[in-house]
């Protein structure tokens, strides 16, 4: 299919999404924005949650790391179930008792104020770097398929995409969203299956041949038990939990969704629903990652990692799954965005400029402030894409998750020593503390082999960085009570 034509379905696509944020926006105040004054339904926060947990990174990397990992993923994901799990019955009941807007606000509650802005200010750090790296690679993946050869350079794609993602967003917010999402997941799961079935049907096997031919290429290979290794199976286990409960119990955006829904009963099983639906995505995943490395050297394709699998289709495939690719390519690209941009001007309007405690500010006032923050994380969101380009790593899911170990590993400190303490902590030197966690994990990985020798630490530094800030707010506190009513002690 020529580049024109796959841009005229980007173009139309684009409209499909305003059109549904034009609908879903009419009367939209700043509750819609922040809540979806909290009217949500479940079982669409649960579908269109799958876009944004997944994002374009495991619509490109996952299938790419099959070569060089098999499905040792799945170990990881059997953490990220028990994550959702603590998630669902640990942090949602809290919030809902709490009547959050902004999650952090628990941290207000339980130990004070610096404690609060700390914490919504490495979610803004954390969310930025991973929403700008996940929009980096689709953008990327987008400018070499098309543009590239309609001479658009990649500074205005960037542009234009954000421009997009601005415009659905930009009254709506999560009441637009929820909306958004399911009809993007719904997008991206259908070009995932299309490609996996056009793939077997290539190949002339079936599902069970398939497995069969990925264990004899040494493609499935799940389980790694050599302790030393950064893949070793206890190890994802437990920091694929970690990983769950930070990345997704404790981020505003995901959160953000979950209390949109009116009864804490539905928002458990919204989060319920989102991992079982997630469980077979992502096996899916692995399976056309599979299929992609047995049918890439009978077509000649020597592309790997995050390059396989549009090599594939862009090469191999015909002009209607080329199609159904770059719409599910796009559906994968508008959820880990457009979520995060309006999950983080609502934690700056709320966390960092108070927005609800100004009794100063009418409703027309606080719009217009949330429209300006709201506009700044657009340009900051396209002054680090162009960082990510400059950076132009192989694997991005790597630098995601590596990039997550030090930005998360805070509000896991925080949020973990307010549940399972009942200590007072020295607010002010909780931000230092905060970041004496990260700094301190970067010494550890850089040292790795003079501490450990052949021992290679992975996924698990995120738990060693809320391990490192739990411990240094212990050592700020004393056993003088402070607000302990939501302590689980």
């Amino acid at each position: 299919m020529s580049p024109v034509s796959l841009f005229l379905v980007v173009l139309a696509y684009f409209g499909l999404l305003l059109g549904v944020a034009w609908a879903t926006s009419r009367n939209a105040n700043n509750d819609s924005f922040f809540i979806g004054n909290k009217s949500s339904n479940w079982m669409l926060v649960a579908f269109g949650m799958v876009g944004t947990t997944l994002s374009g990174v495991t619509f490109i990397s996952v299938p790419g790391a099959v070569g060089r990992d098999g499905f040792g993923y799945l170990q990881i994901m059997l953490g990220y179930t028990l994550g959702y799990i603590a998630v669902a019955f640990v942090l949602l009941p809290l919030y809902y008792r709490l009547k959050l807007t902004s999650i952090y606000h628990y941290l207000d509650v339980r130990l004070g104020r610096r404690s609060y802005q700390s914490g919504a200010a490495f979610f803004i750090l954390s969310r930025t770097l991973g929403a700008t790296a996940r929009l980096y690679l689709v953008v990327n993946i987008l400018q070499a398929t098309i543009l590239d050869s309609l001479g658009v350079p990649f500074w205005a794609t960037n542009l234009v995409i954000l421009v997009m993602i601005l415009l659905y967003t930009y009254e709506g917010g999560v009441k637009t969203i929820v909306w958004t999402d399911t009809l993007q997941t719904t997008g991206m799961l259908f070009g995932l299956v299309a490609c996996v079935v056009f793939l077997l049907n290539q190949m002339g096997l079936g599902l069970v041949e398939s497995v069969e031919q990925m264990r004899s290429s040494g493609l499935a290979r799940v389980f790694t038990m050599d302790v030393d290794s950064p893949a070793y199976f206890w190890k994802q286990v437990v920091a694929g939990a970690f990983i769950t409960i930070a990345m997704t119990g404790m981020d505003q955006e995901m959160m953000q969704k979950n209390i949109s829904v009116r009864t804490l009963a539905d928002s458990q099983k919204n989060m319920l629903a989102l991992t079982a639906i997630l469980f077979v995505v992502l096996s899916l995943f692995l399976l056309l990652g599979g299929l992609l490395h047995l049918y890439a050297p009978q077509v000649g394709v020597t592309a790997a990692g995050d390059k396989i699998f549009p090599a594939v289709v862009m090469g191999h495939m015909p002009a209607m799954l080329q199609l159904v690719f770059i719409i599910a390519l796009i559906s994968a690209l508008f959820p880990s965005a457009d979520g995060a941009i309006t999950a983080l001007t609502s934690s700056f309007c709320i966390d960092i400029l108070g927005l609800k405690r100004r009794a100063d500010l009418g409703e027309g006032a606080q719009l217009r402030i949330r429209h300006r923050v709201h506009l700044s994380f657009c340009a900051l969101f396209l002054l680090l894409v162009m960082v990510f380009k400059w950076i132009d790593s192989a694997s991005m899911i790597g630098v995601i998750l590596k990039l997550a170990g030090y930005t998360y590993g805070p509000l896991l400190g925080l949020f973990a020593f307010g549940l399972l303490s009942k200590r007072a902590v020295n607010d002010r030197l909780v931000p230092w503390v905060a970041l004496a966690g990260p700094l301190l994990c970067a010494l550890v990985d850089y040292n790795q082999q003079l501490l450990f020798g052949s021992y290679r630490m992975g996924l698990e530094l995120l738990v060693l960085n809320g391990a490192l800030v739990m411990a240094g707010l212990y050592l700020i506190s004393s056993p003088a009570r402070a607000n302990v009513a939501y302590s689980v002690e």
